[in-house]
C-alpha cells in the first residue's frame, strides 16, 4: 500500500472555460500539469500530493487554492504573488477536437521560482515530481535556470524527476530555443513521457522510434513515447516495446487526454507496476478523460477505468 509518498506536479494552475450547450460556458480549474497531478491523486489516494506553482491574491485565485484543498492537492511552499491573478484559457470544439485560446501574459505562475529557497522546500523528500515544456516556456530564463537546478538537486536527494516536453510552439520565442531548454531539462530526469507530433515539429523526428533513440541518448533510461491513438512506444530496463491505444466508447472531448495517460502511467509505475503494464493502465485512463468536458474526470471514472473498467461518456 501506498502510504505517505511525497508526489508533486510543477507548473501553472489555471481558469479553464469550455463550452456547452446554447453558448453557455462553465468554468473550471485544469492546466497540463495540474491535469497529470489530478489522475495521480485519484489513483494513489494515500499518496500527499502537493502543486508547485505562484498564486495571486485575488478571489479566483482564493478559488483555485480552494478547489485544489478540496480535492486533497496541497501547494507547499507556493508563493503569493501580490497583484498578481491566474492565467485564462477557452476550449473551442471542432466534433471531439479542441483548440485552445489562452490569456496568460500575466499570470501567477510565471514568477513560481522566484523564491529559490521556497521552490527547493517544494520538492524536498519527495517520491517523484513532474514537470512539463509548458512550465519551462512560461517562465524567463533566470527562473527556469532556477527550476532545472532545483529539480537537479531533488534528484540527487533521491527523488524522480518526470518530465514531458509538450512543446507549444507560441510560448518560445524560437524552435532552437525550445529546443535547448527542453535538452536541458531532459538532462535532470529519470522518465520522459513525449507526444510524437510535438517532438516532430520541434526535433524534426521521423519516426517515433527516432524520437526515443534521440532522448535515450541523452541519457533517459525510461520513456513513452505517446502517439494519440496509434501505439506508445517504450523504452524501459534496456527493452523497447509497444502497447496499443485503448478505445473510448462516446468519446466527447480529448482535453487533457494524454496529461491523463502520464498521471495513469506515472501512478502504476510508484505502484511498482513494470513500464509495459503501467502503459496498459495509462491507455485506460486517458480513454476515461475523452468521455467528459474538459480536462479533469471523476476520481471514481478515472479509478475504474485505470483498473481496465469500461470507459463511458458522462458528458
Amino acid at each position: 500500500m501506498i502510504k505517505q509518498i511525497g508526489l508533486a506536479a510543477i507548473g501553472e494552475c489555471m481558469l479553464e472555460l469550455s463550452a456547452s450547450q446554447n453558448d453557455a460556458w462553465r468554468m473550471g480549474i485544469a492546466g497540463d500539469t495540474l491535469n497529470t497531478l489530478w489522475a495521480l491523486r485519484a489513483l494513489l489516494p494515500d499518496a500527499r500530493c502537493d502543486y508547485v506553482t505562484a498564486f495571486g491574491d485575488d478571489h479566483f485565485s482564493q478559488r483555485q487554492k480552494a478547489f485544489l484543498d478540496e480535492n486533497g492537492i496541497g501547494t507547499a511552499s507556493s508563493p503569493v504573488i501580490p497583484g498578481a491573478r491566474p492565467g485564462l484559457y477557452a476550449i473551442t470544439l471542432d466534433g471531439v477536437e479542441r483548440s485552445f485560446t489562452y490569456w496568460r501574459s500575466d499570470s501567477a505562475a510565471r514568477q513560481l521560482a522566484s523564491s529559490p529557497a521556497a521552490l527547493e522546500k517544494s520538492l524536498s523528500g519527495l517520491r517523484l515530481a513532474y514537470v512539463s515544456g509548458i512550465t519551462l516556456a512560461i517562465l524567463d530564463e533566470p527562473a527556469r535556470r532556477t527550476l532545472i537546478d532545483a529539480l537537479g538537486k531533488a534528484r540527487d536527494g533521491g527523488t524522480v524527476i518526470a518530465f514531458d516536453p509538450n512543446y507549444r510552439a507560441r510560448l518560445w520565442t524560437s524552435r532552437d530555443y525550445a529546443q535547448q531548454e527542453i535538452s536541458a531539462a531532459l538532462a535532470v530526469s529519470d522518465i520522459v513521457l513525449p507526444t510524437f507530433p510535438d517532438e516532430q515539429e520541434l526535433f524534426g523526428d521521423t519516426t517515433p522510434e527516432a524520437t526515443m533513440q534521440r532522448i535515450a541518448g541523452a541519457g533517459v533510461a525510461e520513456i513513452v513515447v505517446k502517439n494519440g491513438t496509434e501505439d506508445a512506444l517504450i523504452l524501459f530496463d534496456g527493452k523497447v516495446g509497444t502497447s496499443p491505444a485503448s478505445r473510448a466508447e462516446g468519446a466527447v472531448d480529448t482535453t487533457g487526454a494524454g496529461d491523463a495517460f502520464n498521471g495513469g502511467y506515472l501512478a502504476a509505475r510508484m505502484k511498482g507496476t513494470e513500464a509495459p503494464a503501467a502503459a496498459r493502465h495509462a491507455h485506460n485512463t486517458a480513454a476515461a478523460v475523452v468521455c467528459v468536458r474538459g480536462a479533469l474526470a471523476p476520481f471514481d471514472l478515472l479509478r475504474t477505468a485505470f483498473g481496465g473498467g469500461a470507459a463511458t461518456s458522462v458528458a
